[in-house]
């Protein structure tokens, strides 16, 4: 996967915006940073699109990446280029625009509906495409009946897409991040109120996520000691699972047969895609444990420590 694809993946939602007003750029540019989302297609369907991604680039830099929407010509693409657009969307399939964009060596995600466009786009050598409009054109069962014969292929899902079915759409494998316009709804724009676009970046990004305490654990050190501590709970009726390493109380508690993570024990959040979590938690400040993952030969893993210590406890990501 290319730089660009693995920043689209990492932040997961990439905000479709119309901007009128070159002044508001900067605005709404700093109001999805602040909201967690540090990405934007931004449409040129209005002439403020080009310098709106000037601004951007030139004052935001790496902050934010920044691409350029429905793009239709190859004027247009050499416009989002010089600006500094990072990648170029179009709505449908254009051979033309797709062949100029990589003799340009430029990122291209161009709009497919069909089987016939993806098959297009695999000749060309793409492996990611827009599939738009995503609800109109039969939603998440259609991308999954597509996909089936084309395994090497990703989609970006735009149109249609709000809180509503964002997680179900991100939950299948095959998409890389979902396009949508409702953090960044026109009214907010036009009334100025880009605190709203930040809290409801703030909002698609928890939902994203997911994350949700699973379960906490107790380090009891050993068999021995476990086993004083299960006879502790044992009041309580919970149901026992005792395993080799560890024993579970329900799915709430987890005493730890063997010196484990954290100094009293660990604390457990699920979350919905273990990679895009870990990648934006890292965004955020955070550190992880290499070795506490268990990689599968395709670099797949389920579990991942974070390093440090939060009031004696560690804390570990699980994929739901």
């Amino acid at each position: 996967m290319s730089d660009i694809f693995t920043k689209i993946f990492n932040i997961g939602i990439i905000p479709v915006v119309v901007i009128d007003d070159e002044n508001d750029a900067l605005p709404i540019a700093q109001a999805l940073i602040d909201g967690g989302l540090p990405a934007a297609e931004i449409t040129f369907r209005t002439p403020a699109a080009r310098n709106s991604i000037k601004r951007i680039s030139e004052v935001l830099g790496e902050k934010i990446l920044i691409g350029a929407g429905t793009v239709l010509t190859e004027k247009q693409v050499d416009e989002a280029a010089d600006a500094g657009a990072k990648f170029i969307v179009s709505p449908g399939f254009s051979e033309n625009i797709v062949k100029y964009c990589i003799s340009k060596n430029l990122t291209v995600i161009p709009g497919c509906s069909r089987p016939t466009d993806v098959e297009a786009a695999i000749r060309l050598g793409l492996s990611v495409v827009k599939f738009f409009p995503a609800e109109a054109a039969g939603g998440l069962p259609m991308i999954k009946a597509m996909s089936a014969p084309y395994t090497g292929m990703k989609f970006m899902p735009t149109g249609g897409i709000d809180e509503k079915n964002l997680v179900e759409y991100l939950s299948f494998d095959k998409i890389i991040a979902c396009g949508g316009s409702f953090m960044v709804k026109k009214e907010w724009i036009k009334n100025k109120e880009f605190y709203k676009i930040t809290e409801s970046a703030s909002k698609a990004v928890r939902l994203m996520h997911g994350f949700h305490a699973e379960h906490i654990g107790i380090n009891a050190g050993s068999d021995e000691n476990s086993a004083s501590v299960l006879s502790a709970f044992s009041a309580f009726g919970f149901s026992v699972n005792d395993g080799t390493d560890s024993v579970f109380l329900d799915h709430d508690i987890e005493i730890m047969k063997k010196p484990w993570y954290g100094k009293y024990g660990h604390i457990c959040i699920e979350t919905n895609n273990i990679k895009r979590a870990e990648a934006y938690l890292k965004s955020s400040g955070f550190k992880f444990i290499e070795e506490s993952k268990n990689l599968d030969p395709k670099g797949n893993y389920s579990v991942v420590y974070i390093d440090g210590d939060f009031g004696g406890f560690a804390v570990h990501l699980l994929q739901k």
